[in-house]
């Protein structure tokens, strides 16, 4: 059977996309999702990201790792990448941040019209259904439920007088184009009677209420493996599902929605890309493309950590066990209490340089110890700071590790290549402890973690975060968007030099947004929609 299109992968950008075409009850749609549906309870309970995030036992996540960075002395780092529908926007920390102004008008500026500020907000707006109601900035009626915390523990609230004695400002929206200054984080997470409390993902928010639709199929369980090309047209997506293999084909459009890392690989895997990349695997070349897998760009983080003897916050202990008893019960009940938390409640946006024009840092302030991606637990109670740079210079890579499909890619995101980085990240790290050791936050502390001390040296410094730092999980730009000679696709989100052929997820970002990036891969998929929907209208009225 052929669909009019074929979305692979059910993530932000695919689970969006797929709602949004199947709105016209005259097309088909096929939605193909390598993870589950993305609806059980650890997904829809908040704080339970803690037991997917590690990726023990692989639960709805990826669990990738990079290639040995040699900018972080020989590390792997871990790329935690959601395997459900909802993708990642099931397993992360639900913040819901834009990122800058000028980061959408550089994108116009470099060639991708009709991507500058004030031409996505409308889309930012249509994708919202905002706790406070419609607004200049925000969305009142859109599927994407965004809302104020529930209940931000004290602790963060002391972090946030700590950074306004040392004269940053507290922003109560982090969404307006201009985010300095310090306060709590919205996130995407259901307000309404129904679902107060739970994790508003893509897919809850878009996809799993329309998924009965008679022209939408979802098949989850489904691998894509290569696309089906006749030429340099796109036809189809064979995917294997279980043990079989299987095609499936696709009338006018295929739309990669695999994110930065998996877009890439299938258009590799397909033939679609730099030859070195892909004729050493044995695939054959169907169309050479110099950007496909390249100007990976991710933020690189370096978490600060405290032991504390507050216990109004997550940690392991008997006092701790009771108290998430408590607080399961108040969250199923009320939606509100500690189940809520997205972990990261404190945000800071923050320049390292007063004479430069924009934030270059951002804080996550968590409420508990976070060591190596939660891997590596820690008994007690405690916070943790990160800290990341939010316009990395450097880039990476995503290539094929080998011919087959079922392998992950090779990802190489190159962290700290470029010297501009690691000094960045030094100022931020010194910035950030500066906050740590300041009333009122100062008061909650008992010690200091991971080798942090006071009268390091800049070299001390660079050790420590060659040694410890790795993602805060927002790897973009391996399809990038835009009309020079590395774009892979065009303004329209078009393959350069395909037809029936689009990417729409976290990839198409000529650069990494300065911020978390799920609402702007979400943003992206909304005003996909239009722009499929009105090619597809201009090819009816030539017919």
């Amino acid at each position: 059977m052929g669909y009019d299109y074929v979305i692979v992968g059910g993530g932000s950008g695919g689970a969006t996309l797929a709602a949004r075409l199947s709105e016209d009850p005259s097309v088909n749609v096929c939605l193909l999702e390598a993870g589950g549906k993305g609806d059980h309870m650890l997904i829809r309970t908040p704080a339970a990201v803690v037991a997917m995030l590690p990726g023990i036992g692989k639960i709805s996540n990826w669990a990738y790792e990079t290639v040995p960075q040699k900018g972080l002395n020989g590390r792997k780092g871990y790329q935690p990448r959601g395997k459900a529908l909802g993708g990642s926007s099931a397993i992360n920390a639900m913040l819901y941040v834009r990122g800058q102004r000028e980061d959408y008008d550089g994108w116009a500026a470099a060639g991708c019209d009709g991507w500058d500020w004030d031409s996505v907000l409308p889309y930012f707006q249509r994708s919202q259904n905002h706790e406070d109601g419609g607004s200049d900035l925000h969305g009142g009626t859109g599927p994407l439920q965004v809302s104020h915390q529930k209940s931000p523990r004290p602790i963060t609230r002391a972090f946030i007088e700590a950074a306004g004695r040392l004269q940053h400002r507290e922003v109560a929206d982090f969404n307006t184009g201009d985010n300095e200054g310090v306060g709590l984080y919205q996130v995407t997470q259901f307000h309404d009677e129904a679902r107060n409390g739970e994790r508003c993902s893509a897919a809850a928010a878009y996809l799993h209420p329309v998924m009965e639709r008679p022209n939408l199929t979802v098949i989850t369980g489904a691998h894509a493996t290569r696309l089906s090309l006749e030429g340099k047209r796109a036809t189809g997506v064979h995917y294997r599902e279980g043990k079989q293999d299987k095609h499936v084909a696709a009338t006018r459009e295929v739309i990669l929605c695999g994110g930065a890392f998996n877009s890439p690989q299938l258009l590799q895997l397909s033939g679609i890309g730099r030859a070195e990349d892909i004729t050493p695997h044995g695939i054959d070349m169907v169309h050479e493309l110099a950007g496909v897998g390249q100007n990976l760009q991710d933020h690189l983080d370096f978490t600060l950590g405290y032991k504390s003897k507050d216990t109004d916050n997550f940690g392991i202990g008997a006092k701790g066990t009771v108290n998430l008893i408590k607080h399961a019960l108040e969250w199923r009940k009320t939606g509100k209490g500690m189940l809520a938390t997205p972990f990261a409640e404190g945000c800071a946006f923050l320049k390292t340089d007063p004479n430069i024009e924009r934030p270059d840092i951002q804080i996550h302030f968590v409420i508990s110890v976070v060591d190596d991606h939660a891997r590596k637990l820690h008994a007690g109670y405690g916070y943790s700071c990160h800290v990341c740079v939010l316009r990395p210079a450097s880039t990476g890579s995503v290539t094929l590790a080998s011919a087959d499909p079922m392998a992950a890619p090779a990802i190489d995101p190159n962290y700290l290549a470029e010297d501009s980085d690691l000094e960045t990240l030094i100022k931020g790290a010194k910035m950030s402890r500066e906050i740590m050791k300041t009333p009122p936050l100062a008061e909650y502390e008992h010690k200091e973690l991971f080798g942090v001390r006071d009268g390091m040296s800049d070299a001390d410094w660079e050790e420590i975060i060659r040694n410890r730092a790795d993602t805060i999980y927002h790897p973009v730009g391996t399809c990038k968007m835009g009309v020079d000679a590395m774009a892979v696709v065009d303004p329209e989100l078009r393959v350069h030099g395909m037809e029936g052929l689009r990417v729409v997820d976290a990839s198409v970002m000529p650069t990494v947004t300065s911020g978390n990036t799920n609402a702007p891969t979400i943003m992206i998929a909304e005003r996909a929609a239009d722009l499929i929907k009105a090619s597809a209208a201009q090819t009816l009225a030539a017919e």
